[in-house]
């Protein structure tokens, strides 16, 4: 049973909500603030870290302690929120509690004001046809958006890559796309747009562009680099779950920021090796005066390409391998088709994204969730090789017990991560070694963020947690919601966003 919770917490709030909409109008003016969160981890480096400060120690969603406010969300919310500029921009589906089957299922983008959580304009997104496991019902948008100035970029559950106008239809549409009325179909009678409706200014169709073969659902929080655009296709399995369909289509393309025109591909050695599907994003850092992106395979390999300088002045081009790390080189199979639901001996992958750090790479690897072998680990690369480098890269590894989904946080010398059992992790970024560990009670499918002295992390048992950062571990609150968890929690402005599958709650120190 789901608890419904107010969309306003306490009657002091109600008196300013006129107050905050003025901060909000002349925050958008000014542009990107110091208390914004505009993506997914920390820009480029991707570290689940923040740096702000006086966030609180705890919430209580039934009395209200703490939350500025709580937006209703749908009935799932795989994605992280984004914070910029006055507003929120967060995936989740169509669906309400309680109103089940009443309309089409789709995928769902809303754009919040970030100081009373009310709706501004929503992308809605119908379902990609055919088999359930190339748009898997109810999963909505999950992946997370990213903002730079007034524009957005997003992965839409179809597969789509999209540049949105960050004012929406609300102020005309920007173009050159006009096609939005068209592409809702049977969410909209007639085709029709309001101006609570996103502005979408271009798209990109990975599924029909490359033939993609995406797998129960696009996930990519999209790395933007100058002029460029770097995301992960989805590409995956069959709906058996037993051959990649499309082992020829790309795992990690490069668009044109503006346009939306392919500028460049992977090199295809993914492709062929996927277990399951393809559900990480890119990373960027400066290694010995190059610029390289990091990406995680579902194959088990992290990649380092070298970042385009310049658009092709052609047809698209191929990225450029930098190196390769294997993780798992023990579990790699020629045909991974074969292991699937082999609890044991199965190849690994890798759906975190890598996170860079004074020129090593994070990353957590390991069996899949579900369809392969449970052990997993906890990986930290040398940045600064070349080549194949999966022996004299590795300059320390983590074991754990279960596979990860995660991305981890680095600070202070220390690697933060939860595992998919439940387990937060806190190692030792020098040697490896672990400095404790604290039984979250999972499965967890988000990541830790790390801000102000504190641990963050929720559950899909709804449990959210508060552990102390540093060497001593500490258990500072665990609160209770009355929806699971997928998404990381966002650090902005002095307030903590944290999504549960039905809700958003903006959380402050409010006296605590």
């Amino acid at each position: 049973m789901r608890m419904m919770v107010p969309n306003a917490i306490g009657g002091r709030w109600a008196g300013r909500t006129a107050r905050l909409g003025l901060l909000a109008a002349l925050a958008w003016g000014a542009g990107l603030s110091a208390g914004d969160q505009p993506q997914w981890g920390r820009r480029f480096s991707r570290n689940m870290v923040s740096d702000e400060t006086n966030l609180p120690d705890g919430f209580d969603p039934r009395t209200g302690r703490n939350i500025r406010w709580t937006a209703p969300l749908g009935s799932q919310t795989h994605a992280s929120p984004a914070v910029s500029a006055g507003r929120i921009l967060i995936g989740t589906n169509n669906d309400r509690p309680g109103v089940r089957g009443r309309r089409p299922d789709a995928g769902v983008l809303l754009c919040l004001r970030q100081a009373t959580g009310e709706p501004i304009w929503r992308l809605e997104v119908p379902k990609l046809r055919g088999e359930a496991s190339v748009d898997y019902h109810r999963v909505g948008i999950a992946s997370p958006p990213t903002i730079e100035g007034d524009r957005a970029w997003l992965v839409s559950n179809r597969g789509e890559v999209m540049c949105l106008d960050m004012k929406g239809l609300g102020d005309g549409n920007d173009g050159p796309y006009r096609q939005e009325g068209e592409h809702m179909g049977p969410l909209r009678k007639g085709g029709r747009c309001e101006p609570t409706d996103a502005d979408i200014v271009w798209l990109y169709d990975m599924v029909g562009e490359l033939a993609v073969r995406q797998h129960d659902a696009a996930c990519c929080s999209v790395l933007v680099h100058g002029r460029f655009v770097y995301a992960c296709t989805a590409n995956g399995v069959d709906h058996p779950h037993r051959r990649v369909p499309s082992p020829d289509a790309p795992s990690l393309i490069v668009l044109d920021r503006d346009t939306g025109k392919l500028v460049a591909r992977d090199d295809g050695r993914i492709g062929p090796q996927i277990f399951h599907g393809m559900w990480s994003s890119a990373s960027l850092g400066e290694v010995a005066g190059r610029t390289l992106v990091f990406f995680g395979g579902g194959d088990g390999v992290c990649y380092a390409y070298e970042a385009l300088k310049h658009a092709p002045a052609g047809a698209a081009a191929t990225l450029e391998t930098a190196w390769s790390f294997h993780c798992d080189p023990d579990g790699r199979k020629d045909v991974p088709g074969k292991f699937m639901d082999n609890r044991r001996d199965s190849p690994s992958a890798i759906y975190g994204m890598p996170v860079f750090h004074d020129g090593r790479v994070y990353v957590t690897a390991g069996g899949d969730p579900w369809h392969g072998q449970r052990k997993g680990f906890l990986k930290c690369i040398d940045a600064g090789l070349a080549g194949r480098i999966t022996a004299a890269g590795e300059v320390w590894s983590y074991p754990v017990a279960q596979h990860c989904l995660s991305t981890p946080s680095v600070a202070g010398g220390l690697v933060y991560f939860i595992d998919y059992a439940g387990q937060v992790h806190c190692v030792d970024a020098k040697t490896g070694r672990a400095v404790w560990v604290h039984p979250a009670g999972g499965p967890a499918w988000g990541s830790t963020l790390v801000a102000d002295g504190k641990v963050y992390v929720g559950t899909r048992r709804r449990r959210f947690w508060i552990l102390a950062a540093g060497r001593e571990k500490k258990v500072i609150a665990c609160v209770d919601l009355p929806g699971a968890m997928s998404a990381t929690p966002v650090a902005a402005g002095g307030v903590l966003y944290v999504a549960s599958d039905t809700h958003l709650y903006a959380v402050e120190r409010c006296g605590d």
